[in-house]
């Protein structure tokens, strides 16, 4: 079997890309794969990294600045015809993309060829180049029920979940005493990550230094970028850590009785795989507001708790933090709501759907 994929700019789109590619290299034993990417992206580091071959194309994706944006139109039209060289002489069975506008002339290129295509929605409301390759897709894997209705195709549409809750389970369990945490108290672990800067960061600090009485510990870990702006000058209380970074997350995710996290698709369905009550807080800073609407599908179902950060105060984290450590009812009905939305190997069911699709 012949497989191309495409997928760049962020982690975002890269690692479901990535969990997509494991589980065909599982099932097909003669698997022959190409990842298209952009010449000037992470996926350029990360993907030879992984001993998957790897083909970049010039692209860049339109923002305000119109100059850039008319040196980006004869980008895209050679990016396109270099595409459909490629595929010629590959002779894919299947061409996935993943997100990011290094995908348009991947699929575009496909579909003129009459080739099998496969697009993969990791966010509630679809990015722009999913938006516009819809009508080349023959397959739509959405990870949110609700971005059916943003699309506009006469490909079929599957609810598939996000690869990122298989991986997740398969990751090894991380003991607390690596982050110098106790045993038998209670953890409660939050990951700010590259968005927990500016007004939550405060927020989030005044609500550490509150933590002087509880029976809990609490694990924060800033991002690398924040992490030293983020402990200047602060004394927090001594079962309060801060760390930059914590190596298989999911992995520690696993100790923890009570997350709180923003609202990443791939963050959002671990969570769900791994049946961890969360308080989620969606950032406001990023493209359609997606992480809101990611949350509010799942805080609809009652599978999480949603806070949006305006709304945030100390006592409220408190209350909420307080409600979900203790067996309440409140802990049990999420618990319960999680297992409704739990797909356990959304990877697998990609595979099955496109093997269906090109037989």
């Amino acid at each position: 079997m012949r497989m191309i994929i495409s997928a760049g700019g962020s982690l975002g789109h890269i690692n479901p890309a990535l969990a997509i590619i494991r589980k065909f290299q599982e099932k097909e034993c003669n698997l022959e794969v190409l990842y298209i990417g952009t010449h000037n992206r992470m996926e350029k580091e990360l993907i030879p990294k992984e001993n998957i071959p790897y083909h970049e194309i010039e692209i860049y994706g339109f923002t305000k600045n119109m100059k850039r944006n008319i040196k980006n139109i004869p980008c895209i039209y050679f990016a396109y015809h270099e595409c459909l060289n490629i595929m010629k002489k590959f002779q894919p069975d299947i061409v996935i993309g993943v997100g990011g506008y290094v995908t348009y002339p991947v699929l575009k290129a496909a579909h003129k060829l009459h080739i099998k295509t496969f697009l993969h929605e990791q966010n509630s409301i679809p990015g722009k180049s999913n938006k516009v390759l819809a009508k080349y897709a023959d397959l739509i894997g959405v990870t949110f029920q609700h971005s059916k209705h943003y699309f506009k195709t006469k490909g079929r549409i599957v609810w598939t979940g996000h690869p990122s809750g298989a991986q997740a389970l398969k990751e090894p369990r991380v003991e607390k005493t690596t982050y110098g945490l106790s045993k038998t108290k209670k953890l409660v672990l939050v990951v700010a990550g590259s968005l927990g800067s500016g007004s939550l960061n405060q927020k989030m600090k005044n609500f550490l230094r509150s933590l002087t009485q509880v029976s809990y510990e609490l694990l924060y870990v800033t991002g690398n970028s924040h992490y030293e702006e983020f402990i200047k000058g602060e004394v927090f209380p001594k079962n309060v850590k801060i760390v930059p970074y914590v190596e298989h997350l999911a992995g520690l995710m696993k100790q923890a009785d009570v997350v709180i996290s923003r609202a990443g698709s791939a963050s959002l369905y671990e969570l769900i795989a791994l049946q961890i009550p969360s308080i989620i807080i969606p950032s406001p800073n990023v493209a359609n507001n997606h992480q809101y609407y990611n949350a509010k599908e799942m805080s609809d179902l009652g599978a999480i708790k949603m806070l949006e950060e305006q709304n945030i105060t100390t006592e409220l984290l408190q209350q909420e933090v307080k409600e979900l450590l203790e067996h309440s009812d409140s802990r049990r009905n999420i618990l319960q709501n999680m297992k409704k939305l739990t797909i356990l190997d959304s990877s697998e069911m990609i595979y099955q759907e496109i093997k269906d699709l090109i037989q």
